[in-house]
């Protein structure tokens, strides 16, 4: 499987359980990461990884490069303590196709490369994000579209994944980087599924930290990955988070470290999917191939919708929560699940979220 995030600490909150799951079962999976997080809010809180570090916010250069630490150390975690059970690539040390492809100016990276930055946001309501008014020219969000999407495409091809996981068209809670990852995925799959589509620079090598590309050929076409956009069913969000508001250790922690819960009231973030339809265990297939085991995997499918259940399982993921120490904070795990709640953790904004029993995928594009 192939999981593609905007930026780092993404991966974990929003593909955790499939992550881990897949590297539990010794099967390949590998994590694109499309900005390093530059313009993030740093937490630093006293105790944690971060400590002392709230200097770091404002400096992009530094602060990403710190985000690279916390991201490698929350794949091995994913991973069990594996060194490579998660691959990993940042978008940007990815060969850059062709001159079909139009190119775009971004900051140079030491390498003599580009980098896509981090577009930035604005917390516009508790757990939903807008754009940032100030975002800069060389941010993601702006970069042409089939720049990054050659890219991931030439990616897409070699490996020749069974899976492409991201976000909703929404982004999962409004980044626009999460939203521009969707897209880029999306786009992706059409340039790797298309005979006529071909990368200019099949030969060019990696930039450092890229997969090595060993299973196919750039140049071959490959249509067999599904997309898997991460969702919530909207009743299940709503629940779980009445449930964490009147848990003992959650409202003790929010009084003694001054955290709220999201307003049960408030508009759900772009993820929460109303009209979801049912799942069962039946049907447990993972793509299109044959190599792909059900047995050794925690995913349940009904049609379009696919369920990973977090048990056994989320300990790697709050593991790896804890190592974005500078973005996510009291990520916790409870002893026993409570309904469909498996634990807890807050970004910046100080607002306590679930971890729910279960990751909810979409199959296929919106519509």
């Amino acid at each position: 499987m192939l999981a593609v995030h905007a930026h780092p600490d993404d991966e974990t909150l929003t593909t955790g359980a499939l992550l881990a799951a897949f590297a539990a079962a010794g099967l390949p999976a590998c994590v694109v990461t499309c900005t390093r997080g530059e313009r993030g809010e740093v937490i630093a809180l006293p105790g944690t990884t971060s400590e002392g570090r709230a200097g770091l916010e404002g400096d992009g250069p530094a602060l990403g490069a710190y985000r690279e630490t916390e991201l490698a150390a929350a794949l091995a975690q994913l991973g069990g303590g594996v060194e490579g059970a998660v691959e990993h690539a940042f978008l940007d040390a990815l060969p850059l196709p062709g001159p079909r492809v139009s190119r775009s100016k971004h900051v140079p990276d030491a390498s003599g490369g580009v980098r896509y930055e981090d577009s930035g946001m604005t917390w516009v309501a508790p757990g939903v994000a807008g754009p940032a008014p100030d975002s800069p020219p060389t941010a993601f969000a702006r970069v042409p579209l089939d720049e990054p999407a050659g890219r991931l495409a030439a990616l897409v091809r070699a490996r020749r994944p069974a899976v492409v996981a991201t976000y909703e068209p929404g982004g999962g809670y409004g980044h626009p980087d999460h939203v521009r990852s969707h897209m880029v995925a999306v786009r992706a799959l059409e340039l790797a599924a298309d005979p006529a589509w071909r990368p200019g620079d099949e030969g060019a090598p990696a930039g450092e930290g890229a997969p090595d590309p060993v299973v196919g050929r750039w140049d071959e076409p490959w249509a067999g990955a599904e997309l898997w956009q991460a969702v919530a069913p909207a009743d299940e969000l709503r629940e779980a988070r009445a449930t964490l508001a009147a848990l003992p250790e959650a409202t003790g922690l929010a009084a003694a470290e001054a955290l709220t819960f999201p307003d049960p009231t408030a508009p759900l973030p772009p993820l929460a999917k109303p009209d979801l339809s049912a799942w069962s265990a039946d049907g447990q297939v993972i793509g299109s191939s044959s190599g792909r085991s059900p047995d050794v995997l925690p995913i349940t499918r009904s049609g379009r919708v696919v369920r990973v259940g977090v048990a056994g399982i989320v300990g790697r993921v709050v593991a790896g929560l804890r190592a974005h120490a500078s973005q996510v904070q009291h990520a916790t795990v409870l002893t026993r699940p409570e309904g469909t709640v498996a634990g807890w953790y807050a970004l910046s904004n100080g607002v306590l979220a679930p971890i729910l029993t279960f990751e909810t995928y979409l199959v296929g594009p919106a519509g």
